[in-house]
């Protein structure tokens, strides 16, 4: 991976950003809730560098890692989550995946998203239109991913994945995601928590889960006032039995590499990876859709490429 680096060279700045961003975990009501704050402002500002997005772009993609992000916390081992939207609006659909040691990345299927007017505010139900939420699993020992779809029914990614769980696998949950742009358009808070009823809990708490929600301040503004994630989960659930259990950090990170990608154009059949060493262009541009690095194979590089798969010698 081919990381920008938005926070310059100033190293403080990177490092306190790096440190930052994390996964709190915790459980409310004597273990009748579980929940989880993600903090994702450097991974946010990260991925927008990289991909090279707009305000509009980094907010719906921004939602999507900081829920993937989020859905991490039952994850272990090599355990990994996708989570991708089909849709017939402007945005088009998205994928994102996020794996159990807190690595997101991802990418939208529509850049830039198609705008007729200016933004009047940020719902995003007009952008994405009728479609389709598919979360998949990737357990570790399990020969085929778990998969499970629901049609968007909000064109809000919090209330379409609440429903998602509340409808394919009868966990009342709820989610709050929310990123805050300076004037200058630069991402200073992205942070969400997800929550959700344990089995068995009483009847009465999945009914106080919406009240819990609703009565929570915009986690992305409370970081951009860089309040540390521990004080806000304090004062959102200290009346709650509150018990806060761990921290992992979560970062945009994808394995792709120089190497990765040559393997790739080595197993293009003979007479395209011919046609390409021969006529080019070049340098050949490749992409990588998950983090938009981009690597480049000079015609030397190709003819070796060639030469190591297909010459006979």
């Amino acid at each position: 991976m081919i990381k920008a680096n938005p926070y310059g060279e100033d190293v403080k700045a990177r490092l306190n950003a790096a440190a930052l961003d994390r996964i709190h975990r915790f459980v409310l009501a004597g273990g009748s809730f579980r929940g989880a704050v993600i903090r994702g402002t450097r991974m946010v500002n990260e991925m927008r560098a990289n991909h090279g997005l707009g305000i509009l772009e980094t907010l719906v993609l921004g939602h999507a890692y900081l829920a993937a992000g989020l859905m991490t916390t039952h994850l272990k081992g090599s355990d990994r989550i996708r989570l991708t939207v089909d849709c017939s609006g402007p945005i088009k659909g998205l994928s994102v995946e996020a794996n159990a040691f807190g690595e997101v990345r991802g990418h939208l299927k529509s850049v830039p998203i198609a705008v007729d007017k200016p933004l009047e505010s940020f719902n995003l139900s007009p952008f994405f239109g009728a479609g389709v939420l598919e979360v998949a699993r990737f357990l570790e020992n399990a020969k085929h991913p778990f998969t499970g779809r629901v049609a968007l029914m909000y064109g809000s990614l919090a209330k379409d994945l609440a429903y998602y769980f509340v409808t394919s696998e009868q966990i009342p949950s709820a989610f709050h995601l929310s990123i805050k742009f300076d004037t200058q358009g630069i991402v200073t808070g992205a942070g969400g928590l997800f929550l959700q009823v344990l089995p068995g809990a009483p009847e009465d708490t999945v009914a106080s889960l919406e009240t819990l929600v609703a009565g929570i301040s915009s986690i992305g503004e409370a970081f951009e006032a860089d309040i540390p994630a521990e004080a806000f989960i304090e004062g959102a659930f200290g009346d709650h039995e509150l018990k806060l259990l761990d921290s992992y950090r979560v970062e945009f990170m994808c394995h792709c590499g120089p190497e990765k990608i040559r393997n790739m154009l080595a197993m293009l059949p003979e007479d395209d990876l011919r046609d390409i060493r021969q006529n080019g262009p070049f340098p050949v541009d490749i992409q990588c859709h998950n983090c938009g690095s981009r690597y480049l194979f000079g015609q030397t590089d190709v003819a070796l490429i060639y030469d190591s798969r297909y010459s006979p010698n």
